[in-house]
């Protein structure tokens, strides 16, 4: 069944709508961005959630080229079921933290099938979950922006990946349906004026169920 992650919450009411919805993860952000948290915020967060829903989501902490020692201390500090990294950091740097951790693949607008697969088989025989993630400029995610699917092409069938880079309720079904990826997260797509929006929420995930269904159905 396709997972869902709904990334850069900062509100326990956002987490509990992702709950609620059906979310199978939460991402918290500690890097540099409009959406990062202090740890001791993000802890408390955890706990409220954890507290309330009947179903939590598991919560993954989202770092941009931090150190190993900094990652471990937010990680245990928050509780963090997971980590991501969506920086330059090493397949090395990645394999030294103790949490299962999904790494980004940046698809740049000039990146192609052979060097996405040869960067997906790098991540996957590490023993990481890759992600793929848009990159242009010195953005490093949540940019909102789509990268084009077609690279992507048959890699699905051998390799298990969350897509990401500009999945809103309008175009998740889409996507799902032509990547056919193991899971989908968004960020700012669920979002209004910049600040999580509960309808855009619960729809995203139910725009995601629904291709995930149609896919497998046929």
């Amino acid at each position: 069944m396709l997972v869902v992650k709904i990334c850069g919450i900062r509100r326990v009411e956002h987490a509990l709508v992702a709950a609620e919805a059906g979310a199978d993860y939460i991402g918290i952000v500690f890097a540099p961005s409009g959406r990062s948290m202090e740890p001791d915020a993000a802890r408390v967060l955890v706990h409220e959630m954890r507290r309330q829903a009947s179903r939590p989501p598991s919560v993954v902490g989202v770092f941009v080229n931090a150190p190993v020692d900094e990652v471990e201390r937010i990680a245990v500090l928050c509780g963090l079921d997971y980590v991501q990294l969506s920086g330059d950091e090493t397949l090395d740097d990645a394999r030294r933290i103790r949490r299962p951790v999904i790494k980004a693949v940046h698809v740049r607008p000039d990146t192609d099938a052979t060097a996405l697969e040869s960067a997906l088989r790098r991540v996957q025989d590490a023993g990481l979950l890759p992600m793929l993630d848009a990159r242009a400029g010195e953005a490093y995610g949540g940019s909102g922006r789509a990268f084009d699917w077609g690279v992507v092409g048959d890699l699905s069938a051998r390799y298990r990946f969350l897509l990401a880079g500009g999945l809103t309720p309008e175009n998740v079904g889409e996507a799902v349906r032509r990547v056919q990826p193991w899971g989908v997260d968004v960020s700012s797509g669920v979002e209004t004026g910049g600040v999580k929006d509960a309808a855009r929420i619960r729809a995203f995930v139910r725009a995601a169920r629904r291709a995930d269904q149609t896919a497998t159905s046929m």
